[in-house]
């Protein structure tokens, strides 16, 4: 029997009933599993069935997006317009991806119109911006960490070293548990992640900038606190969100050293609520970083909130297993915009999305609409 209740406008409030909750929920579940279906494999499955598969999902896709677009929009059509959107929702509403639902008055997609940010519940923003009223900025730009060395079988190590990383630490454990919780099998090298990072750092000062790639992209260098002097901190890499131990989240650096010895790469979720950082940005270019556990009235308990919590004002996150080159393409865009033609971030994610959605290969939701910016929208 319970229902959505929106409350929209600038220096002025309304409410608007929508339809019940397991209505809303349904359609909202419809259109996160077609726009994910890329993501999960079944047994058995040939890959002409595969293919057939993903090829209906496209086309049920807009229809499913139109209508929950209907759904949750249609009662503020008119008051739309141009105005930049700040969402906080609930429940399933949290894994709706709004920049790819359209306007139900002409069907353009949202993000073509407005800026679209989130928040994970209305008292946040106001806790951001009083943690960061007197703070001054970074002296730095951007922290990029990209193309961790993750297993003793990798090419970047020698055949002795590989030999050597056999031993067992607890904290290969605990990563290696916290995968199989989260339905992992294991991390597989993200090699376009590398060529990511290449591409954030065209945009990049060399002198006012750091690159930690391979062996570099160490839990040891994302905990130092040599860190808090950059303004913008992006990683490039395997992301972990366990429903389960939520404490068991975090992000998967080298798990191994450049001598082939096994070391803790795993930044939980408590490492990151410790990191003290005057970012003004985080970036997490990895898988479902913008889920978490779901408590009433707080939102989504997950890496977004830890990195702010430990600093940062904004965090770009996605909310499904993205394309590796399709990551890659989209993180350049949104640099292009932020470094060089000085967008704010929200702006700068809005133009990286619509020249995904009008190039012919990366047009899919899927591509480009995973990506959400949370906080600060300044």
């Amino acid at each position: 029997m319970n229902s959505y209740v929106w409350a929209i406008g600038q220096n002025y409030s309304k409410n608007f009933t929508l339809p019940k909750r397991a209505e809303v929920e349904e359609a909202a579940r419809r259109v996160y599993d077609l726009v994910t279906t890329s993501d999960h494999s079944i047994p058995g499955e040939s890959i002409e069935q595969q293919q057939k598969r993903l090829l209906q999902a496209d086309a049920d896709s807009p229809v499913a997006i139109a209508a929950l677009s209907k759904m949750l929009l249609g009662p503020i059509g008119s008051e739309l317009k141009n105005k930049r959107l700040l969402i906080v929702a609930e429940g399933v509403l949290q894994y709706v991806p709004f920049a790819a639902l359209v306007d139900p008055e002409d069907a353009t997609p949202l993000i073509v119109k407005h800026e679209i940010v989130t928040l994970p519940s209305a008292s946040v923003l106001g806790v951001l911006r009083q943690e960061t009223k007197e703070r001054q900025p970074a002296p730095k730009s951007i922290a990029v960490f990209a193309d961790p060395v993750f297993d003793e079988h990798d090419a970047r190590l020698s055949g002795e070293s590989q030999v050597a990383a056999h031993a067992d630490v607890d904290e290969a454990r605990e990563v290696k548990r916290s995968a199989e919780e989260s339905g992992l099998s294991g991390f597989p090298r993200l090699r376009f992640s590398r060529e990511e990072a290449n591409q954030i750092m065209k945009f990049a000062s060399r002198n006012n900038s750091l690159e930690a790639l391979d062996f570099s992209a160490s839990r040891a260098a994302a905990t130092s606190s040599e860190l808090q002097n950059y303004r913008i901190v992006h990683f490039a890499t395997h992301g972990i969100i366990n429903s389960r131990h939520a404490e068991l989240s975090g992000v998967v650096l080298s798990l191994v050293d450049q001598n082939g010895k096994p070391q803790n790469g795993f930044l939980r979720l408590y490492d990151i609520y410790n990191m003290n950082l005057k970012a003004d940005l985080v970036v997490l270019s990895a898988c479902q970083t913008a889920l978490g556990r779901d408590i009433k009235g707080e939102g989504l308990i997950g890496l977004t909130r830890a990195f702010m919590y430990g600093g940062a004002t904004r965090v770009v996150a996605s909310l499904w297993q993205t394309d590796d080159r399709g990551s890659a393409v989209l993180m350049s865009k949104f640099y292009d915009g932020l470094l060089s033609r000085h967008l704010s971030p929200a702006a700068a994610l809005r133009s990286a999305q619509i020249a995904m959605l009008q190039d012919k290969r990366w047009h899919n939701p899927r591509y480009w609409a995973a990506f959400t910016i949370q906080g600060e929208w300044k």
